[in-house]
């Protein structure tokens, strides 16, 4: 999965309705990629990771605890691909999402369940980039 179709898969996945945790994105994305096949779940993984990575950086995170940055970096995410680019030109706009709490822990879940479903068995995940809060040392070399 390159990018454009991470991208168009949750903005395809988005809710019409105000979904403010995620959940009903996180399900949705988890069942169209159940329908698909491992490779497409693996390139989901890669592609949230990586989004995810880009966003463990000390401009966006230096107040929050490592759960509660690492909840926030996917509600920007999960916000669109829009609104993460915009986040990422503009770290000022990351303070909204952590001011006010938004969380979208149930993203992080997607890729397990739906390799779960896919395959029938556990996956022991591991990504090319780690999506864990202070895991992008690039970004917080002056921290």
């Amino acid at each position: 999965m390159n990018e454009n179709a991470f991208w168009q898969l949750i903005d395809d996945c988005t809710p019409s309705a105000p979904d403010p945790d995620a959940e009903q994105l996180a399900a949705a994305l988890t069942d169209r990629l159940s329908a698909g096949t491992q490779a497409t779940v693996v390139g989901f993984a890669e592609q949230l990771s990586w989004a995810l990575y880009r966003l463990d950086r000390e401009e966006y995170g230096h107040d929050l605890s490592g759960d509660s940055f690492l909840y926030t970096r996917a509600a920007v995410v999960a916000a669109g691909r829009d609104a993460y680019a915009a986040v990422l030109r503009d770290p000022r706009l990351f303070a909204p999402y952590a001011e006010d709490l938004v969380w979208a822990e149930s993203l992080l879940h997607v890729p397990d369940e739906a390799y779960r479903r896919v395959t029938g068995e556990e996956w022991d995940r591991g990504t090319r980039y780690s999506y864990e809060s202070y895991s992008n040392s690039a970004g917080w070399a002056d921290g």
